[in-house]
């Protein structure tokens, strides 16, 4: 009689028949075999961005496909309206940081693996984080946070002299988003695929209320909160900043609106609808995270261990009415700022750091304010915290020339804001810096260019 497997091979049963086996479908370096499975768990490194509905799924799916050495960063903390969905957290939990919680109860539940939480803004992070995983994993609800992260990862990417990308320096990504009974998965491998700037149009915008209408005639319970958002903060608070993660703040917008729709009598304002407004919260169905998630860890596994072809490379799964999903190929942008070769700009040997700053905010192609400047891993200036800009400070009347080594051509990488859509967003920009009259040197023909 044969023996019964013990909990671990009963776990891994059906990874093993992708891992072990040969296959049609394969990629080029796929060598199927246990030593296989072993560096899945020990080199295997996922940064999973995000620790909210898809996210949870995500850590849990991971874990469960052979990943051991995972990470996860949300600036988020829970709330009451989260646990409908996210499975992962508890009543007791309110007001606890998602990715301490995620983290925690995914490691109790699977043994072995290893979660490192970050309770903090990904903009917190310096480039030299996220060197170090091999694949990101995205479970996010915001456009913004998305074009970071994906210009984050495209940063990495590096070219050869005929600007043709080096695909041992790509840093894939796997993007997932829900909306309803909607969602999506994608396979970003900069250089290759299509960037998530490359395809940003996809995304629809967002709706914005005539501010006439919200002061005079509003007509929804959206009308009223967004009056208490944008109109009447600004009168009680003058110069105060609305901060949309503090519950204070949040409450008095929920109170405000209230009085408004009482007043016009209109129906339907709720806290959550309230965060769901002032927030942007796209509304999340437990079942379409599931398979959404499923979705991406699979792809996330196809690329960690080459066990079969990825996805080419964006799919879209409705649920609404039956049951669909769709592939579609997306072509890469080769103009694209992003993920192509980076913005070319000229410069005098004798440029500070300070004036290279400012020359970014005149930029036709960047218009980067309060940018931070960095050169292969190493801080030349950065904006922020305190104690960072005053050690970088004073580079800032040093040559960039001087700064890099006296190297005629190079990358450097800004940080910095830019606004879109009337929105200010954080962003990271590859810049190839070209020193005029250095080893034969002269002036290129780049029009629009600095």
């Amino acid at each position: 009689m044969a023996a019964e497997p013990t909990a671990q091979e009963s776990r891994s049963r059906d990874l093993d028949k992708l891992l072990l086996r040969p296959g049609n479908l394969v990629g080029p370096n796929f060598e199927p075999g246990p030593a296989l499975r072993d560096d899945l768990k020990e080199y295997g490194r996922v940064l999973v961005v995000g620790a909210g509905g898809l996210g949870c799924e995500l850590l849990k799916d991971l874990a469960l496909s052979g990943f051991r050495k995972l990470e996860v960063i949300d600036m988020d903390r829970i709330e009451v309206s989260n646990l409908n969905r996210q499975f992962l957290f508890r009543l007791e939990d309110v007001g606890k940081p998602k990715a301490e919680v995620a983290a925690k109860r995914v490691m109790e539940r699977v043994s072995g693996v290893n979660i490192v939480p970050h309770f903090c803004r990904i903009e917190d992070k310096e480039l030299e984080f996220y060197s170090k995983f091999s694949i990101i994993a995205l479970g996010l609800d915001s456009i913004e946070a998305r074009s970071y992260i994906n210009s984050v990862a495209c940063s990495f990417l590096e070219y050869d002299s005929d600007d043709s990308a080096l695909e041992e320096t790509s840093k894939p990504m796997v993007d997932g988003g829900t909306e309803g009974f909607q969602g999506h998965a994608r396979v970003i491998v900069p250089g290759v695929t299509p960037c998530f700037e490359c395809t940003i149009w996809l995304f629809p915008p967002q709706v914005k209320f005539p501010l006439c209408t919200l002061a005079e005639t509003p007509r929804t319970a959206a009308h009223c909160i967004e009056y208490a958002h944008l109109i009447k903060w600004d009168e009680v608070h003058s110069g105060k900043a609305f901060d949309p993660d503090d519950p204070e703040h949040m409450k008095w917008v929920y109170n405000e609106a209230t009085k408004r729709a009482e007043l016009f009598g209109i129906p339907g304002v709720t806290y959550s609808l309230t965060q769901g407004v002032v927030k942007n919260i796209i509304p999340a169905i437990a079942s379409t995270n599931a398979i959404i998630s499923a979705a991406c860890v699979l792809e996330t596994l196809k690329i960690a261990s080459g066990c079969s072809k990825t996805l080419s490379n964006y799919l879209t799964y409705n649920g609404a009415e039956g049951l669909h999903t769709e592939v579609t190929e997306f072509v890469k942008d080769k103009d694209c700022l992003v993920c192509g070769p980076g913005v070319l700009i000229q410069l005098d040997t004798s440029i500070t750091l300070e004036k290279f700053i400012d020359l970014l905010k005149e930029h036709p192609k960047l218009l980067l304010s309060k940018a931070s400047i960095t050169h292969r891993g190493k801080s030349l200036y950065m904006q922020a915290p305190p104690v960072l800009e005053e050690m970088t400070r004073s580079n800032l009347s040093i040559p960039l020339f001087d700064l890099i080594g006296k190297i005629p051509k190079d990358v450097v990488h800004a940080i910095g804001t830019t606004t879109k859509n009337d929105k200010k967003t954080s962003c990271l920009r590859k810049l190839r810096v070209v020193f005029k009259g250095v080893d034969g040197i002269a002036d290129m023909d780049t029009a629009g260019e600095t």
